[in-house]
């Protein structure tokens, strides 16, 4: 069997603390990286486009909020306003002439200071009223974005991206879709060590028993307060991304509260904290409506579904909302634990009895 773990053969901490300790894991890992290399040779650019390259690009994003909300255990109900700092600050700044490379750490920066101005609640309260504060943020940088034309153009215009080029290669055609992978693998290498590192370790604990942690010498204030600034760091950049590699323009309407609910269900759903999950959760929010969408207006095109127009468009809706509820009555740890109680079946077969 491809998978079998019979004892612990590690005999010292780096093979314990070993990113992929069973060789399956690391060859499924290296095979789908495989894949999502050669995916522009191997599908249709159709579906490259407008499935493949939105859903690195939201992953990247959920894994940012993942790292605050999972790994940290700060709640962020205005992540999009995070994003849609890096991709208007991103986009001003290329206009201004600054190197592409430079204006995505400009981005990141602009949004990991802002966004941390904002976490800095966090210092004082959490719970509901950490949700508060971040739902403040993303009504004010809403209503900054509609009202001052210097950012967006006004209410109803749309911001289209420059031309650009990074490492001296045009961001055009299927090197938007190698940018955005380059980007999504980075952000994944990146949350993957950090949750194994004592960085990683000293969030758990903040996020666990803030008093705790800082009976034991781990400060609560630069702790919550680092991990809003990565996580918006991180958010801001896949903003950027965001509009550069598949918006290539960008609107008021794009960074909506609407899309902060998204995150969010992306990260639930998907499994909190889980670096799988962030990528199975974006894909359920993200691309399950799009499928249902095209299913149901099949099955109208062919004449089964005899349905007005309105009730056609609002089934799939009605489908995935149904399927969330489901999903999280048959698993309230999310897909990603799904995928690991599969994982761990394979880990024992065929000996149930080695099930824990």
């Amino acid at each position: 069997m491809f998978y079998r773990l019979t004892g612990v053969y590690q005999t010292d901490y780096a093979k314990d603390r070993a990113l992929w300790p069973i060789p399956t894991d690391r060859w499924i890992a290296l095979l789908l990286l495989a894949i999502a290399i050669a995916a522009p040779f191997i599908f249709q650019v159709h579906y490259v486009a407008n499935y493949m390259l939105p859903w690195l690009i939201w992953s990247s994003a959920a894994l940012a909020l993942t790292l605050l909300m999972g790994v940290a255990g700060q709640l962020h109900f205005g992540f999009a306003a995070v994003m849609a700092i890096g991709a208007y600050s991103s986009i001003h700044l290329a206009r201004f002439g600054v190197p592409f490379e430079l204006a995505l750490l400009g981005a990141g920066l602009i949004s990991a200071v802002i966004g941390s101005i904002f976490g800095a609640a966090a210092l004082r309260v959490k719970g509901l009223y950490l949700v508060m504060a971040t739902l403040a943020m993303q009504y004010l940088v809403d209503w900054v974005i509609v009202n001052v034309p210097a950012i967006s153009g006004g209410a109803q215009a749309t911001l289209r991206t420059p031309d650009v080029s990074f490492l001296f290669i045009p961001l055009e055609s299927v090197w938007l879709y190698y940018m955005a992978l380059l980007w999504t693998v980075v952000v994944t290498l990146f949350v993957l060590n950090i949750k194994r590192s004592s960085y990683g370790r000293a969030l758990v604990a903040v996020r666990d028993k803030d008093y705790a942690a800082s009976i034991i010498g781990v400060s609560p204030f630069r702790y919550k307060l680092s991990a809003f600034f990565t996580s918006s760091f991180i958010g801001g950049i896949s903003g950027a991304i965001l509009a550069f590699c598949y918006y290539q323009a960008v609107t008021p309407e794009q960074f909506g509260f609407h899309v902060s609910i998204q995150l969010v269900a992306m990260v639930l759903v998907g499994g909190l904290g889980s670096v799988v999950g962030a990528y199975l959760g974006a894909g359920f929010v993200l691309l399950l409506p799009m499928i249902l969408t095209n299913f149901v207006a099949g099955l109208g095109a062919m004449g089964i579904l005899n349905v007005s127009a309105s009730l056609l468009a609002h089934i799939p809706l009605m489908a995935y909302g149904a399927l969330i509820i489901v999903f999280l009555l048959a698993e309230p740890l999310g897909l990603a634990k799904i995928y690991d109680n599969t994982r761990k079946y394979f880990l024992v077969w065929p000996f149930r009895h080695g099930q824990s």
